[in-house]
């Protein structure tokens, strides 16, 4: 008898394949927004609305958080 805890690959599979690149596809300038939301599993315009709502009343924090992942993130 053996005390083997089964390991799940399908959970590994699907975090491993959800990562945050620039997208290709949902851009409107760098594609930042658009790969967010599908690392989330959400609508680009929430997305971009929340970066939006961030810029304004973050005090241009949303801006400069776009700005550094635009040189850090790498596209898909």
């Amino acid at each position: 008898m053996t005390d083997e805890i089964p390991t799940s690959t399908a959970a590994n599979t699907e975090t491993s394949s959800r990562k945050f690149r620039r997208s290709r596809d949902e851009r409107m300038i760098a594609g930042l927004c658009g790969g967010a939301a599908e690392a989330l599993g959400l609508d680009p315009t929430l997305v971009r609305v929340g970066l939006i709502a961030l810029t304004l009343f973050g005090f241009g924090s949303g801006f400069l958080l776009y700005l550094a992942c635009w040189l850090v993130v790498p596209e898909e």
